[in-house]
């Protein structure tokens, strides 16, 4: 991997050489960030979106981009706004979601500006240069690689549970950045503890889009690296609508592919509808546009893997056909993939003691068996977990009280890592300490207390997986917030 190594070490160097130009007063409510956009499958001419807030004051914007075949600086195009508030959060009433009845609602969100532009003509894998100007001034200059084809090795980091605003969090995303990561995948759970703008500013932005690297204070991951992210229980499943009308910002701040499924009313239940005051509902809608709710399921693709990303919060039903027909059909359409990948928050596999009973993912197994699915990634559990590749037949009973679901699993233990590694199932993955408070520390050296399907758990530390595909070998190396290995295995076709 020297040579792919070697490929990937200036990106993350570039973007502090080319980073912020010293502004007073500063001109961003959040500074620009990269996100994949409504862009799921590969191009020979790739694009990125760019997002920028500020306040709510009518400037001119304007992006331009820079690439090794173009000889200056040229437009990347229209610049789109959408003016994003919230409007005070109702008192909540007594019994509503376990609240007293004297407690405050959430303070109003003033109206800000969140900006968009297509970065466009990128070459895959290629580094390129970018630069936002305000009244035709550079005020912003960073770097970024564009996604890469089919044929080029990536590496990317992925952690889960992880906006808290902990000092775990921050070092965590310090080893992100040190791992020169091409893309940041989130497994859910992405701000705590309702998915709200305020919390966004406290506990996100400023972590993953610090101007200087370190332990202490975070990284400049988010101006020079896409995040991608599906969303968890935190983010869109608490019914919190109604006392945070500020909720829900996944659907506001995040770009991501719109080609998931069209979910029929059957198929999700009452929860995930927007409560409350009325008047906040069409401010939300607004800003959400058409990523709301469709942004919680789709699909991409990166080099030679598809990624299959789904809602596993309980007001889904993926017992429905509707929402099984499409999965089925996505894993069907990316064989020619040499791996195929699904992210979702809640395991169906899972030794903690907590969450243990939320198992309403297992029904999806034989889906993935079927589509030849290699790993399954998962949060929701604040620790690591590693299952030995394993197939799962549900019982036909119908599931507990808890979302328990019964079965039997095979597991394959003479799986291991080297040249031949070719597991027998699926193997399932919980990367869920990016930084909240970790779950179940006893359990580390009681292996007696794991699941037989469990094979590693590493819940005394946080940590975060650095993923490496080239070709037909996968390699994960689990790293811990201080920068020490945990764990690692290789796959290999």
């Amino acid at each position: 991997m020297s040579k792919f190594l070697a490929a990937g070490a200036s990106l993350l160097a570039a973007a502090i050489l080319l980073s912020q130009t010293p502004q007073n007063p500063d001109p961003f409510l959040e500074k620009p960030y990269l996100q994949l956009g409504d862009a799921p499958k590969l191009s020979a001419s790739e694009s990125l979106v760019l997002i920028w807030h500020t306040e709510n004051v009518p400037e001119k914007w304007e992006v331009q981009v820079r690439t090794s075949k173009d000889s200056g600086w040229r437009s990347a195009g229209e610049v789109q706004s959408q003016v994003v508030s919230a409007p005070a959060g109702e008192p909540a009433i007594a019994g509503k979601n376990g609240a007293k009845k004297d407690a405050p609602g959430s303070p109003a969100i003033e109206a800000h500006m969140v900006y968009r532009a297509r970065l466009t003509d990128l070459i895959p894998g290629q580094e390129f240069h970018y630069r936002v100007l305000k009244a035709g001034k550079p005020v912003f200059d960073a770097g970024g690689r564009a996604r890469k084809s089919a044929g080029q090795p990536f590496r990317l980091a992925l952690f889960g549970d992880c906006g808290q605003g902990t000092p775990s969090e921050n070092a965590i995303a310090y080893q992100a950045y040190l791992a020169k990561p091409d893309f940041i995948f989130i497994p859910g759970d992405i701000v705590y503890g309702s998915g709200r703008i305020s919390e966004y500013r406290t506990k996100f932005f400023p972590s993953y889009n610090a101007d200087e690297p370190s332990a202490a204070n975070g990284a400049p991951l988010l101006r020079s690296v896409p995040f991608i992210a599906a969303p968890g229980n935190h983010d869109t499943a608490l019914a919190n609508y109604f006392r945070y009308p500020d909720a829900l910002a996944y659907f506001l701040y995040w770009d991501q592919p719109l080609n998931g499924p069209v979910a029929p009313p059957e198929a999700v239940k009452a929860a995930h509808t927007l409560t409350g005051n009325p008047a906040a509902q069409p401010i939300f809608l607004a800003g959400a546009g058409p990523r709301y709710p469709r942004m919680a399921n789709f699909s991409f693709d990166y080099g030679d893997s598809h990624w299959t990303v789904l809602d596993a919060n309980t007001y889904m039903d993926w017992n429905n056909p509707t929402l099984r027909e499409w999965l089925t059909k996505d894993l069907a359409a990316a064989q020619t993939a040499t791996w195929r990948f699904v992210a979702f928050h809640q395991p169906g596999f899972n030794s903690s003691k907590v969450h243990f009973t939320e198992q309403q993912m297992r029904p999806l197994s034989p889906v993935f068996e079927a589509g030849h699915v290699d790993i399954v990634f998962t949060g929701h559990v604040h620790n690591y977990q590693r299952s030995f590749p394993l197939t799962f037949v549900p019982a036909k009973q119908p599931a507990g009280a808890q979302g328990e679901v019964a079965g039997e699993w095979k597991l394959d233990k003479s799986f291991g890592d080297g040249a031949n590694a070719k597991p027998q199932g699926v193997i399932y993955i919980v990367s869920g300490g990016g930084g909240a408070e970790l779950y179940n520390p006893e359990q580390q050296i009681d292996p007696g207390s794991w699941q037989t399907f469990t094979d590693k758990f590493i819940s005394q530390v946080h940590s975060l997986s650095v993923i490496e595909v080239e070709g037909k070998t996968f390699r994960l190396k689990q790293v811990s917030e201080t920068g020490q290995t945990v764990d690692s295995f290789r796959i290999s076709k």
